[in-house]
């Protein structure tokens, strides 16, 4: 009897839909493998610290560790380093909706926009994922040969590693170091870091009802003649679109003043001048001085403290800030945390003053109302984090 055959259609068929099936079966193995890497304490020089120590899922992927007395200031807003003693400069991002972060680039507009880190150094998550367990005072692994020799020494590492990405990438530390961070950025692609599930997703959805508090101030975020909070903070074409991760991605001076107790503790002269995406290798012009990525307002509520020196404490500091540029009442030019007068910019030129400057100053009441609307952006399970 003849053997049957497929007829060519059904053959391409089934081998397109088993290479589908593959295709699946390795990406769900390499997150599963970027989860092990993420929580892994082993990637840090002293074993001391993850990438989880300073992206935290139960404090909203940030750094909330507490730390011993004389150094409580700094709680939240920098990370203690690998060696226990080391403190980094700016504050960890969260990792929350970090993987909706196009990659770093220049628009149609010549902004710059996008990329991982403050400065949108790292262009991709997976860019991002190098950085820190070769950086000296963050996990401190010393070099790619080491990462390789630490990861081997976890059997399970090794299979993971071989099944997904070959056995070759076993033996060179570039290709296994690369691997690595692939995978954990796999895991950071995940809906883990991203399920669009707040109150104000259900709003949408028709699952929740604003209160009169929180719609006047979903009104004031959205409106162009009350504030101009969505100028930047709006990725989508349309107010209430969903999927919006309120961050255009896009770069500003909005006039940070330095955070004095983090410089005196990284022993920097008073006056310390942290210079934000000109720091980025790819970003040569001195217009962009001081100038910082726009942060998603994703879980806004319970990241604090704020900016990219952690030198606001409170939410309500930050729109107050911000409502300085637009009164003359001398009661919003005190900074209310510390009664003094807002400080000086860290960076005095370049400041996005047209942006700033904008509509009229916002009352007790509105500014209430602004904090109301953000608290409504917190991811579900990070709810009973916000503060009354």
């Amino acid at each position: 009897m003849p053997t049957a055959r497929l007829h060519p259609l059904y053959l391409f068929m089934f081998l397109l839909i088993s290479s589908n099936s593959l295709a699946r079966d390795n990406q769900d193995l390499k997150i599963a493998l970027g989860q092990q890497l993420y929580f892994d304490t082993n990637l840090s020089f002293n074993r001391t610290q993850s990438c989880a120590s300073c992206h935290n899922p139960a404090t909203a992927f940030t750094d909330q560790r507490e730390y011993k007395a004389e150094y409580s200031q700094l709680e939240g807003a920098v990370s203690l380093g690998d060696d226990q003693i080391s403190f980094g400069g700016r504050s960890a991002p969260t990792n929350s909706y970090a993987n909706q972060i196009p990659a770093f680039h220049i628009n149609k507009q010549g902004n710059y926009v996008g990329g991982q880190f403050w400065d949108g150094r790292s262009s991709t998550l997976t860019d991002q994922a190098k950085g820190p367990p070769l950086n000296p005072i963050e996990m401190g692994i010393p070099d790619k040969t080491f990462m390789r020799a630490r990861l081997l020494e976890n059997t399970s590492y090794k299979k993971s590693f071989a099944d997904i990405y070959g056995s070759a990438v076993l033996a060179d530390p570039e290709q296994l170091y690369e691997a690595m961070a692939d995978s954990i950025a796999a895991f950071e692609k995940t809906d883990f870091f991203s399920p669009f599930d707040s109150k104000y997703d259900r709003y949408l959805q028709g699952k929740y009802e604003l209160s009169a508090q929180e719609e006047l101030g979903m009104t004031l975020f959205f409106s162009q003649q009350f504030t101009n909070c969505n100028l930047c903070h709006q990725l989508k074409q349309r107010p209430a679109a969903k999927g919006e991760t309120f961050s255009n991605y896009q770069y500003h001076n909005i006039g940070i003043p330095e955070n004095r107790v983090l410089s005196k503790q990284n022993q920097s002269a008073h006056g310390h001048v942290d210079i934000g995406l000109l720091a980025n290798p790819r970003v040569t012009e001195e217009e962009h001085k001081g100038k910082f990525k726009t942060p998603t307002l994703r879980n806004v509520a319970v990241t604090q403290p704020y900016m990219h020196n952690g030198v606001f404490k409170e939410l309500r500091t930050v729109v107050a800030f911000y409502n300085q540029y637009n009164s003359k009442s001398k009661k919003r030019q005190i900074n209310p945390e510390t009664k003094e007068p807002w400080a000086k910019p860290e960076v005095e030129e370049n400041l996005s003053l047209k942006e700033l400057q904008h509509g009229p100053a916002m009352d007790d009441k509105r500014i209430d109302a602004l904090v109301a609307f953000m608290k409504l952006l917190t991811d579900k399970r990070y709810e009973h984090l916000i503060k009354p």
